[in-house]
């Protein structure tokens, strides 16, 4: 029977080899370090069967001595893994010529050998529009301006194969989800795997201009058309002519406006301000909100006609509290990039990651983003684990608080009337209903819909109205 290990690691770094005997066998794992390729090689032709390979990349060894074609053509590339120094990059060409993606940067910790350990055999290589779902169950993704996709939740996994399955198609995508998720990171996606990708991907938030000041800022403006224009000057819709524009907090889009643009993905023109003859673009529209649609709709704030038009196809991005595992991910991985040249890297300890873990993160990644730039400026770990602890103490207060108001809410309901007791009980019994039907589906929500005889877009509705969750 073939000896089987959980990492084979090639490194001539001894910190680096104990560090991995040490975590790994205290999770009753096996591990082998060798110095070279050729000894990796060795011990594969042995028989030796490796269900991980980690490299180490030394600026002192060639490309030809790191990626020996030998050793790449035993493994597949998703089992492999490069640990390399900060600001090396010699590596990436060859890196990229055998499809290897994941890569991490020196100091190699504890969290990252963990990872490793709940990594099992991985499936067949995936497709081209599948993450690579081994070491550790992740995937990593580089994007533009330092900024990264990570999918390590099985609903974020799903919502990737998503993105890769819409990307190429022509038509607007709607990108829902709470403040701070990643919304503009989905867009950018998107964008990347299209055919667009080449030409340019421009942001407009919604929510940060006047309706006047929007106006100008999507459609440009004609010299002399107001005080102060003195030349003229394109707007978003042009300068993202061939490309991607994505259209972010357009709930708060003015009434007005909300008219204008649907005049644009109708056919395509639009007049600058002060202009007379329309300007054709060809643009790919994405529109991403915080706000509940249906409710927006309801209320006359939203055009129906517009949400249509942008919601030909949506994507729903679930906040950081309902995807936990990946906390610890994100961590790593913005405090290895260093909060964008902010400090070095620490080496962030096991209680900082447990509060981490503890804590709802109502600013979802755009909070957990700063808790991490604000570490690495101050460097007092201790100081931010306090800092976590006590707002995870304020929010189960809060919480407690709102148990007893609720309560008591109920009780005045009951004394006030029969129509506010008739309501809750109807809510009570349509959240039983509904999570009876996502159960029964193994939260399959289009045939809980059809279970339901609901329309999709209903049930996806009454899930956010009521904060359901799997």
């Amino acid at each position: 029977m073939k000896d089987a290990v959980q990492i084979l690691a090639i490194s001539d770094d001894i910190n680096v080899c104990n560090l991995i005997h040490t975590s790994l066998s205290s999770h009753g794992h096996q591990a082998i370090c060798v110095p070279t390729s050729l000894d990796a090689i060795q011990m594969l032709s042995r028989g030796v069967r490796a269900e991980f390979v980690l490299i180490d990349v030394a600026k002192s060894q060639s490309n030809e001595q790191l990626f020996d074609p030998a050793l790449l053509q035993m493994v597949r590339s998703e089992q492999l893994c490069l640990l390399t120094e900060k600001e090396d990059t010699h590596w990436q060409s060859s890196a990229a010529n055998w499809n290897i993606q994941t890569v991490w940067t020196k100091p190699l910790t504890r969290h990252h050998i963990e990872r490793l350990a709940r990594w099992q055999h991985a499936a067949p290589s995936p497709s081209a529009n599948t993450p690579s779902e081994a070491a550790g169950g992740y995937h990593l993704e580089e994007l533009d301006d330092n900024r990264f996709f990570l999918a390590a939740s099985p609903v974020m996994m799903q919502l990737y194969r998503d993105i890769r399955v819409l990307a190429p198609v022509d038509i607007p995508v709607l990108i829902l989800g709470e403040s701070g998720v990643g919304k503009e990171i989905v867009a950018m996606l998107l964008h990347k795997y299209h055919t667009r990708s080449e030409n340019r991907f421009l942001n407009v938030n919604c929510a940060a201009l006047p309706t006047e000041l929007l106006e100008s800022e999507l459609f440009g403006y004609e010299a002399g058309a107001f005080t102060g224009a003195m030349k003229s000057k394109p707007g978003k819709f042009e300068l993202a002519n061939k490309g991607t524009l994505l259209l972010d907090e357009i709930g708060e889009m003015s009434p007005q406006m909300q008219a204008k643009l649907l005049h644009v993905l109708q056919d395509g023109s639009f007049c600058r301000l002060g202009g007379r003859s329309p300007t054709k673009v060809d643009v790919r529209v994405l529109a991403a909100t915080n706000i509940d649609m249906q409710t927006a709709i309801t209320e006359k704030r939203f055009r129906e006609d517009l949400y249509y038009r942008l919601n030909t196809l949506t994507l729903i991005i679930p906040p950081l509290r309902e995807r936990r595992e990946e906390i610890p991910l994100v961590m790593e991985e913005l405090n290895r990039r260093g909060g964008s040249g902010i400090g070095e890297p620490l080496v962030l300890s096991d209680r900082i990651f447990d509060a981490a873990l503890e804590y709802h993160w109502p600013g979802n990644l755009r909070e957990l983003r700063n808790f991490v730039i604000r570490t690495l400026i101050l460097r007092d770990q201790e100081s931010a684990y306090a800092y976590l602890r006590s707002k995870t103490q304020t929010q189960s207060n809060m919480s407690a608080a709102s148990v007893t108001g609720d309560a008591g809410n109920r009780k005045t309901a009951n004394l006030s009337g029969m129509k506010d007791a008739i309501s809750e009980i109807k809510n009570q019994t349509e959240i039983r209903m509904l999570r009876d039907a996502l159960s029964a589906s193994n939260w399959n929500r289009r045939r809980a819909a059809m279970n339901l005889n609901i329309s999709y877009r209903s049930l996806l509705y009454k899930i956010q109205q009521h904060g359901l969750s799997a």
